[in-house]
């Protein structure tokens, strides 16, 4: 990957949108993880008005450390940045209180797991509406396109996204040439929403080098070890249970006989 040419195109392409947008600058969530530190460095890269946006709930001492010590070198390179920290951990536990349901179980779990993450998509949205500026996504193409690892209306809630189009391995490598942290980097990826210590791959069950793997397969299954086996029939079962998430929302099309 021609690396720079790829951050210059991005920064172009981010600056472009928001000149023909007629909008301000941009908000962007960062959570002390690899593809809000890239994101939120491209849009600072701008020179526009970029306000960076930290949102714990619950959250690990290390995350949040991780994302202040980012926002404060964004702050130190680039005039336009500012930063803001919304502590989102009281309205959560009210939420909780008031929302029905049993207080434990696993269905129950991931339905707050998905309201965190739809709680910050709204409090970037507001900020946004603030600023006259638009939200900025910071999935990366294997959980956009591949096996749909965002939360629908949480953090897949966006107006444009700068890295759909790259693979976790480039994120890093466009991440190292900005400058990104060593903390960030060396950190093992994570959603952010469990309040515990578990990774992405926890979660998944693979790496995300394996699904890279999985995504670009076109083989012969029958040829392959019993990991990639494994790592190809994790990513299909996901990419098949999350395909409404990648996918336009289906418009039921009423035919003009009944009109």
């Amino acid at each position: 990957m021609k690396t720079d040419a790829v951050i210059d195109h991005i920064t172009g392409w981010l600056a472009d949108y928001c000149a023909k947008a007629g909008t301000r600058g941009f908000v962007v969530g960062v959570s002390g993880g690899i593809d809000s530190a890239v994101s939120s460095a491209l849009a600072a890269r701008t020179g526009l008005p970029t306000l960076v946006v930290e949102m714990p709930i619950h959250q690990g001492r290390e995350q949040v450390s991780r994302a202040r010590e980012h926002i404060a070198a964004l702050k130190t390179r680039h005039a336009g940045v500012a930063g803001q920290e919304v502590e989102l951990t009281p309205v959560f536990d009210g939420l909780v209180a008031a929302l029905p349901g049993e207080p434990e179980g696993a269905a129950r779990d991931m339905a707050l797991v998905n309201t965190r993450a739809r709680l910050r998509m709204t409090t970037l949205y507001y900020l946004a509406g603030l600023h006259g500026a638009l939200v900025v996504g910071t999935g990366n193409k294997v959980e956009d396109f591949g096996i749909g690892f965002f939360t629908k209306y949480g953090d897949g809630g966006v107006d444009l996204s700068p890295i759909a189009d790259l693979t976790k391995s480039e994120v890093y490598e466009i991440g190292r040439a900005l400058g990104v942290g060593e903390a960030i980097l060396k950190a093992p990826p994570t959603d952010g929403l469990w309040g515990d210590s578990r990774t992405d791959e926890d979660q998944i069950g693979a790496s995300y080098p394996e699904l890279e793997w999985a995504m670009a397969f076109e083989g012969d299954a029958g040829a392959l070890t019993g990991r990639q086996a494994e790592v190809l029939a994790i990513y299909r079962r996901l990419n098949a249970a999350n395909r409404h998430k990648m996918v336009p929302i289906p418009v039921c099309e009423v035919p003009e006989a009944l009109r």
